[in-house]
């Protein structure tokens, strides 16, 4: 009786993570705090991103997400449930992560580039190995090139009149005499 009272409290409290069980990612017993700080330090830094830029729109989308879970959940396995993108210190490195980027990003400017720039496009003939697949799609069906033509010389709509024609479309009174 004496332990019961004992354990009862100990087991409400929050389990404590032992590893990650993954080589050289200690336990981070702070993780959730140390998760909303990089994650509103991310939301600070991102700003000096233009806003129309894809990269901060997925950037603010998913460091918003995975923020409002941390603020929402206590409890490490529950933030971990909830994301479902690998273990908090596996978060946290990542958030690490994209703080880099994102300095790495404010400085090379990749949005900045001018209209008129040409990149200059450099072709390879050398061989591939036999051991690399080589992904090349089959020729297109013949159909294909019709409707092309069809379209760059406008007489598309000759071609699905004719193809009605030949091939007239099915009512729903004929459906279901069958």
């Amino acid at each position: 009786m004496f332990l019961r009272r004992l354990a009862r409290p100990m087991m409400m409290m929050a389990k404590v993570k032992e590893t990650t069980g993954i080589v050289g990612l200690d336990v981070v017993p702070n993780a959730r705090e140390v998760l909303i700080g990089l994650y509103t330090k991310t939301l600070d830094e991102i700003k000096a991103v233009p806003q129309d830029e894809g990269y901060r729109k997925a950037v603010e989308s998913f460091t918003r997400h995975r923020l409002k879970v941390c603020q929402e959940e206590e409890d490490w396995e529950a933030i971990e449930k909830k994301l479902g993108c690998g273990q908090v210190e596996e978060l946290i490195e990542e958030a690490q992560d994209e703080l880099k980027l994102i300095g790495h990003m404010i400085e090379w400017k990749p949005w900045g580039i001018p209209d008129d720039y040409e990149c200059e496009v450099i072709e390879n003939d050398a061989p591939v190995p036999k051991h690399i697949p080589l992904h090349r799609p089959g020729p297109l069906p013949e159909e294909f090139y019709t409707t092309l033509e069809a379209v760059e010389t406008g007489t598309l709509k000759q071609i699905i009149s004719a193809s009605e024609k030949v091939n007239p479309a099915i009512t729903s009174s004929e459906s279901q005499a069958k």
